[in-house]
């Protein structure tokens, strides 16, 4: 292992005891199924209260998340998976939440997160020379929903950060020390949730590689702390960044600024914002590490 990631022997130390992969594939399990009850039960639950048309319109709501109460609901479903990866650590693994995080992930994610926000700022105005992006919500509107759109965009990203990051990373990384064991192999499971052909069509591909290849860039910088700290602000300010500033219309823009107006089916529209995407975020995780001096 290159000395660089030390710091993940002592990150996946409390995951050694109990590190067996029956038991990781059984909390994996166990974690998703808790989570599609904690989402599902409640659903279902409204569905009997609302007539057919009306829980229609909200189930649609939600999923298109292209209002700020349809994609605050739908931050809101991954309070379910926070508990539940909590959960399923406690019970299974018996340790508790502070063992995900590693120590010192509340400093170096305000390490992170001050200078990944300015350089996102910094970038905004680039971003409105693109003749496809638009206003879109309101300035007021936006900031009406900021009290409870970031406390629920940090639950979205810790959902996901705590899971690849942390559960998988800690008891993968606790049984080899290989980088194709704990980097890669989590992050193409996290890539293969952002497939999405019914999105994308024949550009589907890319999204679910630039995902896994966020994955592989939050699992290093982990690796490097020891930490989920900096993971979590590189997660959280660019969901911010697409979810607030500059939105892809029809994919969770229902508070952005403004949006950028393109096929995301067509190669030669797609592609160029893919690549932008790319880059941006290469800036950003080497930003965290200069941060870090990691």
């Amino acid at each position: 292992m290159t000395p660089a990631w030390r710091p993940l022997a002592a990150f996946a130390a409390p995951a050694r005891p109990r590190a067996e992969l029956w038991r990781t594939a059984l909390g994996l399990v166990l974690i998703v199924a808790l989570y599609w009850g904690g989402v599902f039960g409640p659903l279902t639950l409204i569905g009997r209260e609302l007539s057919e048309i009306r829980f229609a319109r909200l189930m649609g709501e939600i999923a298109r998340a292209g209002t700020p109460a349809g994609l605050a609901m739908l931050l809101a479903t991954f309070v379910p998976m926070v508990l539940a990866v909590l959960a399923v650590t406690r019970v299974l693994h018996r340790r508790g939440p502070k063992s995900l995080l590693g120590l010192g992930a509340g400093r170096d994610a305000l390490r992170v997160g001050v200078p990944l926000l300015g350089l996102a700022l910094v970038l905004f105005p680039l971003s409105l020379l693109d003749p496809n992006v638009g206003r879109s919500v309101p300035l007021a509107t936006v900031l009406r929903w900021l009290p409870v759109m970031l406390p629920l965009l940090f639950v979205q990203i810790a959902a996901e950060e705590l899971i690849f990051r942390g559960y998988l990373l800690q008891q993968l990384g606790a049984r080899s020390r290989s980088p194709w064991v704990w980097m890669v192999a989590p992050s193409v499971l996290f890539g293969a949730l952002h497939y999405s052909p019914a999105e994308f069509g024949p550009m589907a591909l890319w999204p679910a590689l630039w995902a896994m290849g966020f994955g592989c860039l939050a699992a290093d910088l982990t690796a490097r702390t020891g930490n989920l700290g900096a993971a979590l602000a590189l997660h959280f300010t660019n969901n911010l960044s697409s979810m607030v500033l500059v939105g892809l219309y029809g994919q969770l823009d229902g508070l952005a600024l403004y949006t950028i107006v393109i096929n995301p089916r067509d190669p030669a529209a797609f592609g160029p914002y893919l690549a932008a995407d790319v880059a941006a975020i290469l800036v950003a995780w080497l930003a965290a590490r200069l941060a870090l001096r990691v």
